[in-house]
C-alpha cells in the first residue's frame, strides 16, 4: 500500500513538495484517489478457494455459518437421490436440525413438501447427507426452498436464529434457497 500511496501522491495528485520529502501534506483530492484505489484493491481480493459463493450470505454479527450445499441429484430406479454437503464451521454441535423443505417442479408448481432432518451435525465438521425422493424423477425438480427450520437444538437446548445461520449454495442446475 505504501508504494501505491507514493505513486498516487505525485504532483498530478495534488501533494506538496514537503510530502515528497517524507512529510504528510497531501490535498483532499489525493486522499480521495487513494481511498478509491484501496477500495478497488480490497474488492479484487479472491474469495476462499473451494467455497461456493452463495455460502457467503450475510449472517448475524459474530455468527459462523452452517453451509448447506446441494451437491448433486442422482436418478435411482423409482426415485431421485439428493446429496447435501453440510459444513458446520460454528462452535456448536447440532443434535437436531430439521428443515421444512418444499420441492418446486421445473414449471414452478409445488411438487412436494417434506421434513428433512440433517442432524447430527458435529462441530467444525464437513459431512454428506443424502435423501431419496420416492416417485420423483430428478429432471422434474426445478428448485428446493427451505421454508422453515422446524427443530434446531445444540447441546440439548433449543437454538434460535438457525435459519440465519444457514448459508446455501448449489453445484447442480437445481437451486436451493430460503
Amino acid at each position: 500500500m505504501l508504494l501505491n500511496w507514493r505513486k498516487a501522491c505525485g504532483r498530478e495528485a495534488g501533494c506538496s513538495e514537503t510530502f515528497r520529502r517524507g512529510k504528510l501534506a497531501c490535498s483532499m483530492s489525493a486522499i480521495a484517489v487513494l481511498m478509491i484505489a484501496a477500495a478497488g484493491t480490497a474488492q479484487a481480493q479472491p474469495a476462499d478457494a473451494g467455497q461456493p459463493s452463495a455460502a457467503a450470505e450475510s449472517a448475524p454479527s459474530g455468527a459462523t455459518k452452517v453451509s448447506v450445499e446441494l451437491n448433486k441429484l442422482e436418478s435411482q430406479q423409482a426415485s431421485c437421490r439428493a446429496y447435501l454437503v453440510i459444513d458446520n464451521q460454528s462452535a456448536k454441535s447440532f443434535d437436531a436440525l430439521k428443515l421444512d423443505l418444499v420441492l418446486f417442479q421445473t414449471d414452478g408448481i409445488i411438487g412436494r413438501r417434506f421434513a428433512l432432518d440433517l442432524a447430527p451435525i458435529k462441530v467444525k465438521k464437513r459431512s454428506v447427507k443424502l435423501f431419496d425422493l420416492d416417485g420423483v424423477k430428478c429432471e422434474t425438480i426445478g428448485s428446493f426452498l427451505i421454508n422453515d427450520v422446524m427443530d434446531c437444538k445444540a447441546g440439548g437446548a433449543d437454538e434460535s436464529g438457525c435459519m440465519d445461520l444457514l448459508a446455501l449454495s448449489t453445484r447442480s442446475n437445481v437451486q436451493l434457497s430460503k
